[in-house]
């Protein structure tokens, strides 16, 4: 059972409540300003040269910085004594702040070249308002003329020689900027630590300048000390390691299982629940390695994946008393996470009748799910979870199946290995993350009410790992499923009776098959950036084929249809892709992006099939989906459900019968922030438009205008469009989307646009969604509103 995402009218009077307290409390942005102070509504920074405009912004103080109506209306509105402080405190002109913000101005423009840049600061107040302006006189830029350096160690000084054109920013005749010179500290600093140089810090690094030649120029020298009393730095080299892990107390106590591993690894485990191996593996400083900063960062990053520790510090490094081998001893000290825990979820699901139609009748229902977790369970950092999920759905008054109208029960057993378990010698493959080997085992009982029972049963092998930060790869070698349907005999008979022999193959056979399944994702880890960037992702199945080729080597035996069989069933034979694109786009100020997105999809059954088994097909609708219908309500192509020849039917079809082989999905949106500071999130806005459906590969009797024909692809097309508000609160996103749909091609002609010709019904009944009503038997919702965690797409 999909979920039901609510369309009421709570939400919108929640809203509607804050805007008429708003209108009731006044909107005066001044109103709580005390007498004698004023509220800075505005700031303009003059004679700043473009490039460096918006940053400059950025150097006046926070609290002088005007607020946003919105936040400053609630802390009016909710801000009173003994409350908590909610939006923003008024921001109260201070001439101190002023002048503090005029010196941050002044010296951020001199670091950027302006060496002799002057700011001058001016307030004008009118109506308990101060208007704040800073002008500035850049004077010459300053260019780099000449580039030197000064490195006592010639060791070092060939290593810088040798990277700086890598990394430096610093170039003759570039703009002098201490930003940039700060970058190329670090940066070299950075290449320090990965070749050895454990006891180098940054305040060895120093800059010389020299701006007396009266020609807007600037010569540079850039020096590195050496030690004070050395002349050299210390190159150091990995020796021995030594691993403690305490109890998930942290404590070190009691007896511990001690191994001396080989000749760098001692393994101390006072938990006594891990096997050296598990940690080791993920350790990638070796004995005889010089130090190196990045591979220390590649261990604890790694180690800390693997989800069995609660803490993994960066190492202690330890000098030996050795002048000459200078060597270094580590010590790694991880505490574990508990061995067991359990997660419980629950969610009330609600298919909502129309917007301002809260009391009305309508479907109703909850999902309820367990998940337990065994970490560590045969000491190699691997996890066993057991999930079990049960939803169920009621139907409304209306609806001539009273009672349970659906139910699901779900239990999946995984098994999830940190590392690629494999009769072959493979790479370890965890440079850019831990790779898994899951073994997993799902069971499924599906029932809908008056109409069929299914049990589903899937084994599965899946490799995942990491290439490089951009590429992402899982295969699964080997999926093994077997469906079972059992339709009830008086719905069997009202099929036949109708020629619904499709439906019946479809929800009502028993079919196995062994598939094999790939996909591909560039980009992944850039999806919550803000930069620009295409995603991709691409995903095969391709199921049958090894059971045909057995089939015909052993020349079983065909069904009534013609199938060829195994252990009595026949076996599903089919191949299936889609792609999902995403094109990112970074429009500056204000974290506003672009996103277009294109998924299409397509299945066929071949050999042994012609028709896809039913969880193989493409489904349309839902949150991250075309938002403005429900899961499983879209298509496919033109389909009106109105074709069956009474309700009983339809209730008994519902969310099973709009399917296709065929999808293609479009989604346009853009997204900004409104408000930094919103109940301690950032509240950003998003408007969109979705578009696309699925069809089916032939026609089929009883759908009629479901094929995919190129000659009819817009008329078959839905679009919807909306927006939404999304709660950023840094370590996940809360959205709210309300769509609503615009063209609808379940119609014809004019029709389908439903927004533009029956825009009046939006939030009340009328002759259309009467007459809808009566013909389809279930209301029409021009509204949906999408709940989610995460960003669509």
């Amino acid at each position: 059972m999909k979920p039901f995402y609510p369309e009421t009218k709570l939400y919108s009077l929640a809203i509607l409540s804050i805007l008429l307290a708003f209108v009731a409390g006044g909107c005066s942005l001044t109103r709580g300003v005390p007498d004698n102070q004023y509220l800075v509504r505005k700031i303009t920074i003059d004679s700043v040269d473009k490039e460096f405009s918006e940053a400059s912004y950025l150097y006046v103080d926070r609290l002088q910085q005007p607020n946003s109506w919105f936040n400053l209306q609630l802390y009016y509105l909710f801000n009173k004594k003994g409350k908590k402080e909610l939006g923003e405190p008024p921001a109260i002109l201070d001439s101190n702040l002023v002048e503090y913000s005029r010196i941050q101005i002044e010296r951020f423009l001199r670091n950027k070249g302006y060496v002799k840049a002057t700011v001058k600061s001016d307030i004008k107040t009118k109506d308990k308002k101060a208007f704040l302006t800073f002008t500035a006189k850049e004077g010459s830029m300053f260019r780099i003329r000449n580039i030197q350096d000064s490195i006592g160690d010639p060791n070092v000084q060939v290593l810088y020689r040798i990277n700086r054109r890598r990394f430096s920013h610093v170039q003759p005749g570039s703009r002098y900027d201490v930003d940039s010179l700060a970058y190329d500290r670090d940066e070299f600093y950075q290449v320090m630590k990965r070749n050895g140089y454990y006891d180098f810090y940054r305040q060895y690094i120093n800059y010389n300048y020299d701006t007396t030649f009266n020609n807007s120029v600037v010569d540079i020298k850039m020096i590195i000390d050496n030690p004070p009393g050395k002349k050299e730095h210390p190159i150091y080299k990995i020796n021995n390691t030594l691993i403690t892990i305490s109890n998930p107390y942290g404590r070190t106590e009691g007896k511990a299982d001690t191994l001396k591993v080989d000749s760098q690894f001692t393994f101390v485990d006072y938990s006594r629940r891990f096997k050296p191996n598990a940690v080791t593996r993920y350790i990638f400083q070796q004995k005889g390695d010089i130090y190196n900063i990045d591979q220390q960062t590649l261990t604890t990053s790694r180690l800390s994946e693997l989800n069995v520790f609660r803490n993994v510090p960066n190492p202690i490094y330890k000098k030996l008393p050795d002048s000459v081998n200078r060597r270094l001893d580590s010590r790694i000290d991880i505490i574990p996470l508990k061995r067991m825990s359990d997660r419980i979820e629950a969610e009330y699901l609600h298919s909502g009748p129309a917007f301002f139609d809260f009391f009305s009748s309508s479907g109703y229902g909850f999902n309820i799910g367990n998940t337990f977790s065994h970490r560590n369970l045969f000491k190699q950092a691997e996890i066993l979870q057991l999930k079990l999920n049960y939803s169920i759905l009621y139907g409304g008054s209306q609806s001539e199946i009273s009672g349970i109208q659906n139910q699901d029960f779900k239990v999946g057993v995984n098994l999830v290995y940190p590392r690629i378990i494999s009769p072959f010698d493979l790479p370890l493959l965890g440079k850019y993350g831990v790779p898994h080997t899951t073994f997993s085992s799902n069971f499924q009982l599906f029932y809908q009410n008056g109409l069929v029972k299914r049990r589903s049963f899937i084994n599965a092998i899946t490799y995942d790992w990491i290439e490089t930060t951009r590429k992402q790869h899982s295969f699964t070698p080997i999926s093994i499923e077997f469906t079972n349907g059992t339709i009830d005999p008086i719905a069997r008979q009202q099929l036949l009776a109708q020629n619904r022999y499709s439906y019946i193959y479809l929800i009502g056979r028993t079919v196995f098959t062994a598939s094999t399944q790939y996909t591909f994702q560039l980009n992944a880890n850039k999806l919550n950036s803000l930069g620009n960037f295409v995603y991709f992702r691409g995903s095969a199945d391709i199921g049958g084929n090894t059971l045909s080729l057995l089939t015909k080597a052993f020349n079983t035996k065909r069904d009534s249809l013609g199938q060829r069989t195994l252990f009595g069933y026949a076996f599903a034979q089919y191949a299936k892709g889609d792609v999902d694109i995403r094109i990112y786009r970074h429009l500056g100020e204000g974290e506003r992006q672009f996103v277009f997105r294109i998924n299409p999809g397509i299945g066929v059954p071949f050999g042994n099939s012609d028709q896809l088994i039913f969880e193989k097909n493409f489904y349309a609708g839902g949150a991250n989906d075309i938002r403005a219908w429900l899961p499983r309500t879209l298509g496919p192509g033109q389909f009106n459900r109105a074709i069956y020849p009474d309700k009983i039917t339809r209730d008994r079809l519902k969310y099973l019968d709009q399917f296709g082989e065929i999808k293609i999905i479009g989604n346009l949106e853009y997204r900004g922030k409104l408000v930094d500071n919103f109940y301690g999130s950032k509240l950003k806005g998003a408007l969109f438009v979705d578009f696309g459906n699925i069809w089916r590969l032939k026609e089929e009797p009883g759908v009629p205008n479901s094929q995919f024909k190129f000659s009819n692809l817009y008329q078959s097309t839905a679009v919807g469009i909306g927006g939404g508000l999304r709660f950023d609160l840094t370590f996940f996103v809360f959205r709210l989307d309300a769509a609503f749909k615009f063209k609808d091609p379940q119609f014809t002609g004019s029709d389908q646009y439903v927004l533009i010709k029956h825009f009046d019904e939006l939030f009340k009944s009328g002759s259309f969604k009467q007459t809808y009503n009566d013909t389809n038997s279930e209301p029409y919702r021009f509204m949906q509103l999408n709940f989610g965690i995460g960003l669509p797409f």
